[in-house]
């Protein structure tokens, strides 16, 4: 199914976007091998399979492969069908461990994990700091070399709000694999786990060009909605003020013209007395 869906998505894909991609050498011929990428767009995790001869398991929330209804069935068919596999994120650290311990087993049969360090998209196309425990432990249990790859401009080819795909090159760039041997049986130790994730993020940097932030992606999503929520607070507020304003100015308006009646009711008086 892998096959038929990758002819079905990656041959229109190629011919479309006519994507390039630079260091395909460092991709192992067979044995297993960890792909660590920035996250820019939705369309990462089609765009590198597609440049590959070797099938690559990413992981997807479990809601994905739950959905009810003819559409929820088409939905798991088709992440199924592109090597995603089904992550339940239930629970404090569920996401976590699950993704552990599919990456583990897709290492183990000798195949391709993908996996996005950062944890999520990027917000704002800069690279963010990787989560330590996903990378780390599944490296470190198995052996695996961890090979960095950069996605670029895919986050330019359907920004958030556009509905339409722009037909443009996005581009991959694939590093040297990266030994972690040195920390073996280390998998528990925090610092370990920091500094084999920091150096996967480095040379991921490298490679893409991004600006570097020391933060989450989580958290900067969590900002960047924060400042949108209290802008259009801000913006509501100074409507209300505008609405308020020309209120007053409505009311003085009235008493003015109340004050004319007046004075010219007067002057009326005066000239019939």
């Amino acid at each position: 199914m892998y096959g038929t869906m990758k002819v079905a998505i990656g041959g229109p894909l190629k011919v479309a976007f006519r994507p390039w991609v630079e260091g395909l050498e460092n991709i192992p011929a067979e044995g297993p091998a960890i792909l660590a990428s920035n996250h820019l767009s939705f369309s990462d995790s089609f765009f590198l399979p597609t440049m590959l001869d070797r099938k690559v398991t990413f992981i997807a929330k479990a809601e994905y492969f739950t959905t009810p209804g003819v559409k929820g069935r088409l939905t798991a068919a088709f992440f199924k069908g592109v090597g995603q596999l089904p992550v339940d994120r239930s629970g404090a650290r569920g996401a976590g461990e699950a993704a552990i311990k599919s990456g583990i087993e897709v290492l183990e049969r000798g195949e391709l994990f993908g996996i996005y360090p950062e944890g999520t998209r990027s917000p704002d196309g800069r690279l963010y700091r990787g989560k330590p425990g996903g990378l780390a432990r599944v490296a470190l249990a198995t052996g695996a070399p961890v090979i960095p790859v950069a996605m670029i401009d895919t986050e330019k080819i359907q920004p958030p709000g556009k509905v339409m795909p722009k037909l443009m090159r996005p581009g991959i760039r694939i590093g040297k694999p990266l030994d972690f041997s040195r920390y073996q049986g280390m998998e528990h130790d925090r610092f370990v786990l920091r500094a084999l994730t920091d150096e996967v993020m480095y040379e991921i940097m490298k490679l893409s060009g991004q600006e570097y932030v020391d933060m989450y992606a989580t958290a900067a999503k969590r900002q960047i909605a924060e400042a949108a929520k209290a802008a259009k607070e801000a913006e509501k507020a100074e409507k209300a003020k505008d609405v308020e304003k020309a209120e007053k100015a409505k009311d003085v308006e009235k008493a003015e013209k109340a004050k004319d009646v007046e004075k010219a009711e007067q002057a009326e008086d005066a000239e019939s007395r």
